[in-house]
């Protein structure tokens, strides 16, 4: 596993729901910070079909401040909600339009998705949502750079030179993130209203436990904790 390159200023992250950044991405985030990088967060919905019992109109403005709360934590203070339905997102021209729209905007060099695979691990399923956007947010890397991919947009074209897709079981690549776990654990648990309703566990308990697994030793990396991503390159 090599090291992901970090020669590089601006990151924009993309992911479906608040709390996606949190399970694991957060503890590069906070590192890349600390090294002064430009890091700015993209949610394509609010998350306001993910807490059992709590409405949509009620739980989606919850989502988002807590998200706001949890990216401040690791040092992130331009946080970009696309208003997308939670659960019914549709892949496709539309999205990623949005999405190369948004890359546009912030002109990253660095593009951080989450796991779009059909699965996490052999017999556990990825959610609709993240397959959605992950993969509508790899090929919006590309339009981005292509001016004559949405021209309807009032935006100059732009070339991220990276994508890196975290939350993949085997990555290609990893960031040393043994100083930043603690930063990562309280920037999850900030997710405190979510995490309650999925578990009677304490909420630091639960954030403890994900972190651990999300950024644990990995084969071949010279870290005692890291999160993995794939790379993927571009012309930028």
């Amino acid at each position: 596993m090599e090291q992901l390159p970090e020669d590089w200023q601006r990151g924009l992250v993309i992911v479906a729901h608040p709390d996606d950044i949190e399970y694991g991405a957060a503890a590069a985030v906070a590192r890349w910070t600390r090294q002064g990088k430009d890091i700015r967060y993209v949610l394509v919905t609010s998350g306001e079909a993910g807490i059992a019992g709590l409405t949509p109109a009620e739980a989606g403005p919850l989502r988002e401040d807590e998200e706001r709360t949890s990216a401040k934590i690791v040092g992130v203070s331009q946080v970009e909600f696309l208003g997308y339905p939670d659960g019914r997102i549709e892949e496709g021209l539309a999205l990623r339009r949005d999405l190369a729209a948004a890359i546009r905007r912030h002109q990253p060099d660095m593009v951080v998705l989450f796991n779009f695979g059909d699965v996490w691990a052999r017999g556990y399923a990825n959610s609709a949502d993240h397959r959605a956007v992950g993969r509508a947010g790899l090929d919006a890397v590309s339009d981005a750079g292509n001016e004559w991919i949405h021209t309807d947009l009032d935006l100059p074209p732009h070339s991220p030179r990276w994508a890196a897709v975290c939350g993949v079981a085997d990555g290609s690549h990893g960031v040393d993130v043994t100083d930043t776990i603690e930063t990562a654990v309280e920037s999850l648990a900030a997710h405190h209203r979510y995490l309650a309703a999925l578990s009677s566990d304490p909420v630091v308990d639960q954030a403890r436990a994900v972190i651990d697994m999300t950024a644990g030793p990995k084969e071949g990396f010279p870290a005692a904790r890291a999160v993995s991503f794939e790379l993927y390159y571009f012309a930028g």
